[in-house]
């Protein structure tokens, strides 16, 4: 008879992982481990653990009220930066098991992937790299988010997959490739289906050839990605995408942004969006400077601030915003001390401490 013994159980997925998956999946045993060792869990694996931090953070709550591409749509069927990132778990998840690679790591890769985004969307992210001196990207943000911010300490795969999610270079792992493609066919596909629903665009006027190779729905068009992307990637070291359907997905992705993502109704209301968070960034600034004065112009300070914003959501920046400039007979009490504890540790060890 076996015995029950509860540190059999993260063992027993390790010894499934090492007979199932591909020789170039990543390996929850063979992992590059954290950024501070700390005791391992009997039950889960490294990833497994991964996913579950990412799961109960607090960003990850906040994704629910930031904005995807619609600022405060009418309708509950608009997609947010949550329902995004579970979009996105779901296509990697799919393409990972296909491909028998890790989908564990995968799945803690997606869910993290945009941990760092601004309140109202990417407008939110081109006010803070224009405002700050080193420039504001989400993937660099959702890094900090973890290694930082929430202090998750995460595996450096998961981290890594997370970082280059966008951009260059590529992730380490074939679980990360995964995720960064399947966050362009996520946000591809249901953008147009968001486009759709408000009457920004409508089906005919999408590019015939696209539709005829890639399907007229948002399913057959995700599923016509996913299988190419598993025919095209199954037992090899990187993940690939057929010329055809990358050429597709291309001018595609060149169409949206010419007739929703610049420019169309769906973005109307984006420069009192880049107001918003415009004022709310140079009136924490200045509380800022005005709580550690002794330091200046201190580049820190503004790294805090932009902190402090990007990790809003859309309505708590409002929220924010009315209390500083909208007049009200019974304002709010001041309640940033978030923001203090940001900068306190920002500036942990300087002369401006407290």
């Amino acid at each position: 008879m076996n015995t029950f013994c509860i540190d059999n159980i993260k063992a027993d997925y390790e010894a499934v992982e090492e007979k199932f998956l591909s020789n170039y999946a990543c390996r929850s045993a063979n992992s590059l481990g954290r950024v501070y060792p700390e005791e391992e869990c009997a039950l889960r694996t490294v990833f497994q653990r991964d996913k579950d931090r990412i799961l109960h953070s607090k960003a990850f709550r906040r994704l629910k009220h930031k904005t995807q591409v619609f600022l405060s749509p009418e309708g509950d069927h608009y997609r947010t930066r949550l329902t995004h990132t579970l979009e996105v778990a779901q296509i990697a998840r799919t393409i990972s098991r296909a491909l028998r690679l890790n989908e564990d790591l995968t799945e803690a890769i997606a869910l993290g992937h945009d941990l760092g985004h601004t309140p109202f969307g990417h407008t939110g992210e081109e006010v803070l790299n224009s405002l700050l001196k080193g420039g504001f990207r989400h993937n660099e943000q959702s890094v900090r988010v973890v290694t930082y911010i929430e202090d998750l300490n995460l595996t450096r795969e998961t981290i890594d997959g997370i970082a280059h999610h966008t951009g260059q270079p590529l992730p380490f792992t074939l679980e990360g490739q995964v995720v960064k493609a399947s966050d362009r066919i996520a946000y591809l596909n249901h953008d147009i289906d968001d486009a759709l629903r408000a009457g920004v665009i409508q089906l005919k006027d999408i590019p015939r050839a696209c539709l005829d190779f890639l399907g007229t729905s948002n399913r057959t068009r995700i599923s016509k990605m996913v299988l190419d992307i598993i025919e095209n990637s199954f037992n090899k070291d990187t993940i690939l995408m057929s010329e055809k359907c990358t050429d597709n997905m291309k001018e595609l992705r060149s169409w949206m942004f010419n007739n929703v993502y610049v420019g169309s109704s769906a973005k109307k209301e984006e420069d009192k969006a880049k107001k918003i968070l415009h004022d709310l960034f140079h009136i924490y600034l200045l509380k800022l400077q005005a709580q550690y004065a002794s330091l200046g112009e201190d580049t820190r300070l503004e790294q805090v601030a932009a902190d402090y914003i990007a990790g809003m959501t859309d309505r708590y920046a409002l929220k924010k915003y009315k209390r500083f400039f909208i007049p009200s007979n019974s304002p709010e009490p001041d309640d940033d001390s978030f923001l203090y504890k940001l900068a306190a540790e920002s500036l942990k060890g300087s002369n401006g401490s407290n």
